[in-house]
């Protein structure tokens, strides 16, 4: 953990297609990071502000982290604004390596640069102002449906090393016009663990992609967001799915800007920008 002579937090500010984070080396895993403080610090009235914090720890000092030490050097220790923990979070994921990188804590390599995370190992490439990341590819495991505003949209679940529940908006609704100020109800029985939930409609066709969908989110843990990564690559594959394709790539147009994700026969790469834009001190942690 970077202390001033204050004792204030050092932190960077990133995001990737609007979905933003603050970010706390602490190699040692010294933070006492408790899901108030978290909260506290994802406050955008009375903290920094942002969709969740990325811990930067090294693996062999977090115990979540521990066993996958000889394969990455630095855990990915994710949590939401609510405090809670997550086991994935792909535009984190992207945004933990441009710290890595701009921190000078990892340097580019020809090949992929491994992150450990609570969902396994994520590997990252960087391609000028984006980031990419392969993640396990997204297993589409049944029906179920999300209760929004008196309406029922039937979905599908879909799991990215989190949970996801892929809505499409039915001919004469409005994907804009829903109302996610408030959580989808969802059922239990099938998402115990609650569950990120993709709002999608059909976009019009792009050069160099086999479909383009849009796509609103609310993320368990932290409302609506502006983009969730793990979120585009379970809509990528659902609608490859409803293409009766496997495998192909998909352009997700979330209202933070564009994912792209391009799913192999065993692998799933999310591509987007990936910035960081402030430094300071928190100073009250």
């Amino acid at each position: 953990m970077r202390l001033r002579d204050d004792g204030g937090v050092e932190f960077t500010k990133g995001h990737g297609t609007g979905n933003d984070f603050v970010i706390l080396p602490d190699p040692d895993g010294a933070l006492d990071l408790t899901p108030d403080l978290v909260a506290a610090i994802c406050d955008r009235r009375r903290g920094i502000g942002g969709d969740g914090v990325l811990r930067v720890v090294r693996a062999a000092k977090h115990p979540e982290g521990v066993a996958l030490a000889g394969e990455a050097e630095w855990f990915m220790d994710y949590r939401n604004s609510d405090g809670s923990l997550a086991e994935m979070c792909g535009n984190g994921a992207r945004v933990f390596v441009r710290y890595l990188l701009e921190a000078g804590l990892a340097t580019p390599t020809s090949g992929a640069l491994p992150v450990a995370t609570r969902a396994g190992i994520v590997r990252a490439r960087v391609e000028g102002d984006a980031v990419a990341v392969e993640m396990r590819r997204p297993r589409l495991y049944g029906a179920s449906a999300a209760a929004l505003g008196g309406l029922t949209l039937p979905g599908t679940a879909v799991d990215v090393g989190n949970p996801h529940l892929v809505c499409p908006v039915s001919a004469g609704l409005d994907l804009a016009g829903l109302d996610l100020t408030r959580a989808p109800g969802y059922d239990p029985a099938v998402f115990p663990a609650g569950v990120n939930v993709e709002f999608t409609a059909v976009a019009e066709p792009v050069d160099g992609v086999d479909a383009h969908v849009l796509m609103r989110v609310y993320e368990r843990g932290s409302a609506e967001t502006l983009s969730c990564g793990t979120g585009a690559c379970a809509v990528a594959a659902v609608a490859l799915h409803e293409a009766a394709r496997e495998v192909g790539t998909v352009a997700v147009d979330v209202p933070g800007g564009r994912l792209t994700v391009t799913l192999a026969e065993d692998s799933c790469w999310l591509s987007g920008p990936a910035l960081l834009i402030a430094t300071g001190t928190l100073t009250r942690p």
